[in-house]
């Protein structure tokens, strides 16, 4: 996996926009807020998980670690997983900050 297939799958989700923060970190994210981020110095990229107990199970099985600076309930996927698996963390972790935008937001989203 590399860089560029994160790239190609945050792109692919209604509303996401790459962010260009002053950082060495690239990230992603709807209505303003981060769904994935990933730089220089980290083999992978980090995703938001729905809680604690579900980033500790990930970690626990060997599928994430964790997300360094990252509040406990973000992890960071390897980009040498599996393609499926990528995709399939970076659309939860999409679905999660989408679902928590105000409506109003969200229907704007879903007219793009």
């Amino acid at each position: 996996m590399s860089r560029n297939l994160v790239n190609q799958i945050c792109a692919e989700r209604p509303g996401a926009v790459a962010a260009d923060p002053t950082t060495e970190l690239d990230s992603w994210k709807v209505g303003g807020k981060m769904f994935a981020c990933f730089g220089d110095r980290i083999d992978g990229v980090c995703l938001k998980t729905d809680s604690v107990e579900t980033a500790a199970m990930l970690i626990d099985a060997g599928a994430a670690t964790k997300a360094p600076y990252f509040h406990k309930s973000w992890v960071l996927v390897p980009f040498d997983s599996a393609k499926d698996e990528l995709r399939h963390r970076i659309g939860v972790s999409y679905d999660i900050i989408y679902r928590a935008l105000p409506k109003k937001m969200r229907d704007q989203i879903g007219a793009a």
